[in-house]
């Protein structure tokens, strides 16, 4: 993430801020310039109406534009019951995550087109809710054709650490969440009926195997001993389509960090040569500086948390392997980039392999939340 400052007085702001708290301005994101926005009297942008009825969005809409949504916001089909108890803080919780996502894709160069606007390979999100006891089945964190949706149960921290303890995960957040499932979605778009399937399949195995069973046989039997061997997480293991999902959010996580550590100015340059330095590079430039930046960033961010008695907040080892897949996946998001959305791959609607793994997620999806 960029910084931002108030084009009024210069002052400090973050991707979230709403408000200078300087000089008392309205701020709005947007999208077009990926730059946050002074709102004065006779602005050409407007905030978005979820952020003035709800204040769950910062932001902003052309004056000229009928549609009340901003490029986010009109992604989300489905929103929460608000009239149930917190509703709208989760629902606050999930548009903030779905933007720093939409952020980072766009920041990359890749179309992001809402379903209302393409229905065959549009993207749409969805937030649910359990139903009450004692209904059959609750609601599964998905991917299928496109549609995207999240158990609103995750904007929860409290129930979010619970699911992560039990199902044995490193790592598990809301933003993760969103990062894992919009990798399918992609999978769909840029994979599926490319020129690339056959190097896919050497780096992340034959995604025709049967994901169902794949699955199954996860939760059954866990993830094999030395599976970090080969793979970004445990999860990872279970199936092709689940570890391109979980490199390719990998993969954002880590764009997005150095974006943020080097628009903040941060530098390394310790006193022995042996430890590890950090010189600015393009995050979003070639894939060995990504790489050759990523490991003295996340050896500091380490070190700060343990600094202040938390847990690491990079919990990962990345394999020979794993650098491999990054490194694919940065191939295919620089191959796409500025590309419009109907010219990045062609439609994968009646794509056999896409309706294969959404009818097996749909209907054989063992649990109700999945692994960030």
């Amino acid at each position: 993430m960029k910084l931002f400052h108030c084009e009024n007085c210069d002052l400090l702001a973050f991707f979230e801020n709403r408000q200078c708290v300087k000089c008392g301005r309205a701020f709005a994101f947007d999208a077009e310039s990926l730059n946050l926005k002074t709102l004065d009297k006779g602005s050409k942008l407007r905030v978005c109406e979820n952020g003035l009825k709800y204040q769950v969005c910062n932001w902003a809409v052309p004056a000229e534009d009928p549609n009340p949504l901003c490029q986010s916001c009109r992604l989300t089909r489905v929103i929460p019951n608000l009239s149930q108890q917190g509703a709208v803080m989760a629902w606050g919780k999930l548009e903030a995550a779905k933007r720093r996502l939409v952020y980072g894709l766009l920041s990359l160069g890749l179309p992001v087109v809402a379903k209302t606007d393409d229905a065959a390979d549009g993207l749409a999100f969805e937030f649910l809710a359990d139903p009450p006891a004692p209904a059959a089945q609750p609601i599964l964190t998905g991917h299928a054709h496109g549609v995207i949706t999240i158990n609103i149960a995750e904007a929860n921290d409290a129930e979010r650490e619970k699911r992560r303890l039990a199902l044995g995960e490193a790592y598990r957040t809301l933003l993760g969440h969103f990062r894992h499932e919009v990798g399918h979605y992609y999978w769909d778009r840029l994979i599926a009926h490319s020129g690339r399937i056959d190097d896919f399949r050497i780096l992340f195995g034959d995604e025709r195997a049967d994901y169902a069973a794949a699955l199954k046989k996860h939760y059954d039997q866990g993830a094999a001993a030395n599976w970090n061997d080969r793979f970004v997480s445990s999860y990872a293991s279970s199936h092709p389509w689940e570890d391109w999902a979980e490199t390719w959010a990998h993969y954002l996580h880590m764009v997005d960090a150095l974006e943020t550590a080097f628009a903040s100015g941060l530098m390394l340059k310790p006193s022995r040569r042996n430890e590890p330095a950090l010189n600015r590079v393009e995050p979003k430039g070639k894939f060995d500086d990504l790489i050759n930046a990523w490991y003295p960033l996340t050896c500091l961010l380490n070190n700060l948390n343990r600094g202040v008695g938390l847990p690491d907040g990079y919990p990962f080892v990345l394999s020979a392997p794993v650098v491999d897949k990054l490194r694919f996946v940065h191939h295919v998001v620089t191959a796409n980039k500025g590309k419009a959305a109907g010219d990045i791959e062609p439609p994968h609607s009646n794509s056999s392999a896409a309706a294969g793994r959404s009818a097996s997620l749909q209907a054989s999806r063992p649990r109700a939340v999945r692994n960030a």
